[in-house]
């Protein structure tokens, strides 16, 4: 691999030794993938921030390090809201272990904005390098943003934090970005109405036949946050990284991926039909809402369809601080209600959710998750209906 000067220093060890390690991280995940050079990134997302998925381990580990981040960085939801752990059930053992992780991590430069919906507070512009791990925010940053990112392990991120580069390599290279799976639906009509939950439940379908490839969507016309509940399905029950939605999403727009189907192109259909059968009627102790974080315009129809309401279930709402912070009205109305909004956080890597049982979400992300990692029944459904079986 292709070294600068800069990077011959590191490796020399001439700027300490946690430097040169995760030089070494870089280095050696560009050699298993071929890559020929390093190259700056404009910002940097790392998972690993939950106590709940890093453990002792995890955080010894990290406290082992000395170095800072030369790059915007920051960090993944973490396991409780930094001040309503209590409030949400996050007993006193977790919540230092969980304080630790962050000061580990404000001690290596890394922003405490903890959300799987980075761009929402970062200016991610066409074309920009990134090194993001979480799931949804790489589907989201390269497919809707036209960003360029691998999805990145917590280690390799966190190297790249430290270093501000990464292998160039997978998906930061054009040729690499082109589709090789067409998906339509049987009736595409019949998506016009559609909301965030069933763009969720055909994301769940489609990364089941996807796989790690790259799709292409034809018929569809989703606007950012249906795309969003897409690609997190999608990187959730499969390994989507990058889809493309033809006259939406930016690179379709460019005749190299335009040129690059065929009709050798395999193309598979997606019944309207099996995207019904993905909703259940099931009973449920609690609702979800916001995996990935919500955006404004979630927050603020939700916001109005409580208003005036009251849950007699557990509503957990979630959201970046930032977001918290910049909509205290809307919270406050969701707050009136009897639901919850929380900062930081969400259903999936919170012990909170653990003891529920049963769980209602308008996420196909959460959907998939909710079993295996946090032992509970799921069921989909639309957010009017989440509403509905909460005030019912």
């Amino acid at each position: 691999m292709e070294l600068d000067r800069s990077d011959e220093e590191v490796l020399n060890g001439e700027y300490g030794e946690t430097p040169r390690m995760m030089l070494e991280i870089l280095i050696a995940l560009g050699k298993i993938y071929d890559a020929e050079r390093l190259i700056p990134v404009s910002s940097v997302q790392v998972s690993g921030a939950s106590y709940k998925t890093i453990g002792d381990a995890g955080l010894e580990w990290l406290e082992g390090l000395d170095a800072r981040a030369v790059v915007p960085s920051f960090l993944n939801p973490i396991g409780m809201p930094r001040e309503q752990w209590s409030e949400m059930g996050i007993d006193e053992h977790f919540a230092a272990k969980q304080q630790e992780i962050l000061n580990a991590y404000r001690r290596l430069g890394i922003r405490l904005t903890c959300t799987c919906t980075p761009y929402y507070h970062q200016i991610v512009q066409y074309g920009d390098h990134l090194a993001w791990s979480e799931s949804s925010a790489v589907a989201y940053a390269n497919s809707v943003l036209g960003a360029r990112t691998n999805r990145e392990g917590g280690p390799s991120a966190l190297a790249s934090a430290l270093i501000g580069k990464t292998p160039e390599y997978g998906l930061h290279i054009m040729k690499n970005r082109i589709p090789d799976l067409i998906i339509e639906l049987d009736d595409p009509d019949a998506a016009k109405e559609w909301g965030i939950a069933e763009y969720g439940a055909l994301g769940y379908l489609a990364g089941k036949e996807a796989g790690n490839r790259i799709p292409y969507f034809r018929g569809i016309r989703g606007n950012r946050d249906r795309l969003k509940a897409l690609g997190a399905a999608m990187a959730a029950t499969g390994a989507v990284a990058l889809f493309h939605v033809e006259g939406i999403t930016p690179e379709t727009r460019v005749p190299f991926i335009k040129q690059s189907l065929s009709a050798d192109t395999e193309t598979i259909s997606l019944s309207v039909a099996d995207v019904h059968e993905v909703f259940s009627e099931t009973e449920v102790n609690a609702i979800a809402v916001g995996c990935p974080h919500l955006s404004e315009d979630e927050l603020r129809s939700l916001a109005a369809l409580l208003s005036g309401k009251k849950v007699k279930k557990e509503f957990f709402v979630f959201v970046s601080e930032e977001m918290m912070k910049e909509h205290r009205d809307l919270v406050m109305t969701i707050d009136k209600s009897g639901a919850r909004v929380y900062a930081d956080t969400c259903m999936v890597v919170s012990p909170a959710t653990d003891r529920l049982g049963s769980v209602m979400t308008n996420s196909g992300k959460a959907f998939t998750y909710l079993p295996a990692m946090c032992g509970v029944v799921p069921r989909l459904g639309t957010i009017e209906e989440c509403v509905r079986v909460a005030t019912e």
